[in-house]
């Protein structure tokens, strides 16, 4: 593979996967359009180290809309990471730009996808396609029953995905990624949220007890499932992507506050609606086909993410 279509380049986890593809010799074609669900200059911060490099290109641009040939141009791959994101504000009237970002987009991926040579085409998913299910853990062949408008469109994403692998032979991946955190984590998760309330003294709010559970994802970990299904990945394949780490937020809060010698104060509040209680993922199939195995615990990468913070402000 010489060159990769990478959209939501400029988010979260892809700039850190544009950063390890140009590092090991590929080019990489990026795409972002830059929407304001938060500040542009975050995402412009972690786009700055990329910029530098030869093997880097940005073309702004809405997915929803935009003319999509011009950007397969000498591509060999493609991993589509652009989302509109967040649960919590997945109702209501703004469910619209969920459409467009979440469905829409991909559709129109996956249709201009039907005419290359592409080998691969590697598409985020996510935990929240699960909803509230007791049955734990969490397979891939178990029920999918979202519990937001946001799991819904994520859910429809990968459907769309597996449905062009099998009608039309687009050799789709969808990666079912498990609550990511780390450096240049979006600034309305929750581990970005605590960290700055601890570092600036200000209260934060916690939706339910804290004693839900999340299945925790360091960002290279996922980086790493991500790389293995753009080169070695088997087509048509939907795959959880989790990093082993299932605790209660109170845990992962505590952790906060013993790395930064700092209290979070919390305001408790009700659960809101769209929250699971528990996620936990059955790894094998990442094992298996992808060779995965998560290598940064919670313990190893929440001082990591506390460090990114306090170095940026």
């Amino acid at each position: 593979m010489r060159k990769a279509l990478v959209t939501g380049v400029a988010g979260f986890i892809g700039s850190h996967l544009a950063e390890r593809l140009v590092a090991g010799g590929i080019e990489v074609a990026g795409v972002d359009a830059f929407i304001d669900y938060y500040p542009r200059p975050v995402k412009e911060a972690n786009i700055a180290r990329l910029r530098e490099s030869p093997l880097f290109a940005l073309t702004e641009a809405d997915l929803a809309t935009a003319e999509l040939e011009p950007l397969f141009d000498g591509v060999d791959a493609i991993v589509h990471l652009a989302a509109q994101a967040g649960v919590r504000a997945s109702w209501g009237a703004s469910f619209a730009t969920y459409i467009d970002c979440n469905i829409k987009a991909t559709q129109r991926l996956l249709e201009a996808a039907r005419g290359t040579a592409i080998s691969k085409f590697v598409c985020a998913s996510s935990s929240s396609v699960y909803g509230e299910t007791p049955e734990l853990p969490m397979r891939e062949s178990g029920r999918t029953l979202p519990v937001s408008p946001y799991g819904v469109t994520k859910l429809a994403a990968e459907n769309l995905a597996v449905l062009y692998h099998r009608s039309f032979g687009v050799p789709t991946v969808s990666l079912r990624y498990f609550t990511v955190y780390g450096p240049r984590q979006r600034p309305d998760m929750a581990f970005h949220r605590f960290i700055r309330a601890a570092l600036s003294g200000a209260p934060v709010e916690v939706f339910g007890d804290g004693e839900q559970t999340r299945d925790f994802t360091f960002v290279s970990d996922v980086v790493d499932a991500t790389e293995a299904a753009l080169m070695t990945g088997p087509p048509g394949e939907v795959i959880n992507v989790a990093g082993g780490s299932r605790v209660t937020l109170n845990h992962a809060i505590s952790i906060i506050e013993r790395t930064l010698g700092r209290p979070v104060r919390r305001e408790r509040r009700e659960t809101a609606s769209g929250d699971v209680t528990d996620t936990l993922a059955d790894n094998r199939k990442a094992v298996d086909l992808l060779g995965f195995r998560p290598r940064v615990s919670l313990e190893e990468g929440l001082p990591l993410e506390c460090a990114w913070m306090r170095d940026t402000g």
